[in-house]
């Protein structure tokens, strides 16, 4: 079992910055695929960064790419998302994910096997 715990959001204006943190329990978060996804008011959840078990490989949706970037420290058992020249439109809660072994299809919500309960990110217009 994994428990994870997001923090980091708030309320920031349009082009600002945040850094989101999602923090793990247990031994073993060397061993997970780590994902970022959002869901906004009304609308279906949705891939938003997705980064490899050592922190080598890092996979974006094109909305973010360029601007946010996701991390991992396995010594803190933490994965980050720094989120930069934010807008209205990403404004969601933001949920981490894990996945341990097996095929990994990043960008599927299915494919995880822990959430955390989500952080609220609110970029208003």
């Amino acid at each position: 079992q994994v428990q994870l715990v997001e923090s980091g959001g708030g309320l920031v204006q349009p082009g600002g910055s945040l850094r989101l943190s999602c923090t793990a329990s247990g031994r073993t978060f060397s061993t997970y695929f780590m994902g970022w996804f959002r869901q906004a008011p009304g609308q279906e959840r949705e891939f938003v960064a997705a980064v490899t078990r050592s922190g080598g490989g890092t996979y974006y949706a094109d909305s973010v790419k360029g601007r946010f970037t996701i991390s991992r420290d396995n010594a803190k058992n933490t994965v980050y998302l720094k989120m930069n020249s934010l807008k209205p439109e990403d404004t969601a809660v933001y949920y981490c994910a894990a996945k341990g072994g097996g095929v990994w299809a990043y960008g599927s919500e299915s494919q995880y096997d822990y959430w955390g309960q989500g952080t609220q990110v609110t970029v208003p217009s």
